[in-house]
């Protein structure tokens, strides 16, 4: 028996045994010739609220739900990973986004990480898997689409220079967000009105989990501290009004609107190094824009992909 069908036995055989003898195994979804059980969404919500532990606030369906969309994400973005990618073979690559993901959640070495997993009732190489297909995908957009991405980089360094000449006290944000497409039947009117009985019945975090389109959803909407200078003028400008814990109102974007949360603010040192503060402003606004291409080319594949949910 070949060393990669080995490792699938084991990973079965590990998942098998979380899971009682008297559940039943049930077909949840079918997509094309590839199928979502009962035992793959129990997974997944442990998933879901390994990165987000505030999921465990939400209604049990609700977080049903969230698993079950995740799942059939991931399982479209894999069919047409493997038009392009070799999965057997990224172990350098897995390995590097796995240090990040350590890293970013303080997490002292790969044996903890392990062990954390295993505290979770999480295969250790399930989750690798989904960090690979996450990480292929980002991949595949900027491939596909960076020759697309427009940013004008004078302009943004005139900003910046205006922004700090104009403002001596500099404060840095602790933000989350919650980004809506335009490109939905539903009324903009009725959708807003869901998501803010949303945030007041279960928080502005479970509801980026429910409705945000962006990347950040699956961690609560996080975007973290960012310096003031790398936000859009249109944006700070509303950002500036809030304090800690309220949420703007809905601002346009660019194929969408977004509604910002401030978690905490500081007061920042006012020297900053010009060329740096634009290189995360270009890369903050490229991932923007590839993150629309990314859900403009997900619902295209979508379309194509047959799915049956029972």
């Amino acid at each position: 028996m070949s060393k990669i069908k080995i490792t699938i036995f084991l990973i079965l055989i590990s998942t098998f045994v979380q899971f009682s003898y008297s559940d039943t195994i049930e077909i949840k979804v079918k997509i094309n010739d590839q199928i979502i059980t009962n035992l793959d969404i129990e997974i997944e919500k442990k998933y879901l609220l390994f990165l987000n532990p505030k999921l465990i606030e939400l209604e049990r369906s609700k977080v049903e739900d969230l698993a079950r969309n995740s799942l059939i994400t991931e399982i479209i973005k894999k069919i047409e990973l493997e038009k392009f990618f070799n999965f057997t073979k990224n172990d350098q690559l897995v390995n590097k986004i796995e240090k990040q993901l350590i890293k970013k959640r303080n997490i002292s070495s790969v044996e903890d990480f392990k062990k954390i997993l295993k505290e979770k009732d999480l295969n250790y190489f399930i989750v690798k898997e989904k960090l690979l297909i996450e990480t292929l995908w980002n991949k595949l957009i900027y491939d596909k689409y960076k020759d697309n991405v427009v940013i004008n980089k004078e302009e943004l360094r005139e900003n910046i220079i205006i922004e700090f000449n104009n403002n001596k006290k500099k404060f840095a944000y602790n933000l989350s967000e919650i980004v809506l497409s335009k490109d939905v039947s539903e009324a903009f009117d009725e959708r807003l009105l869901k998501i803010d009985k949303s945030i007041e019945k279960v928080g502005f975090e479970n509801t980026a989990n429910i409705y945000s389109i962006s990347s950040s959803s699956k961690n609560g909407g996080l975007i973290g501290w960012v310096n003031e200078i790398q936000i859009s003028k249109k944006i700070i400008e509303k950002i500036r009004k809030l304090e800690v814990n309220q949420i703007t109102e809905p601002i346009e974007i660019q194929n969408g609107y977004i509604l910002i949360k401030v978690n905490n603010k500081k007061q920042i040192q006012q020297n900053i190094n010009i060329d740096n503060e634009l290189d995360k402003l270009i890369n903050k606004e490229m991932n923007s824009q590839l993150s629309n291409f990314s859900t403009i080319f997900y619902k295209k594949l979508k379309k194509n992909i047959e799915i049956n949910e029972y």
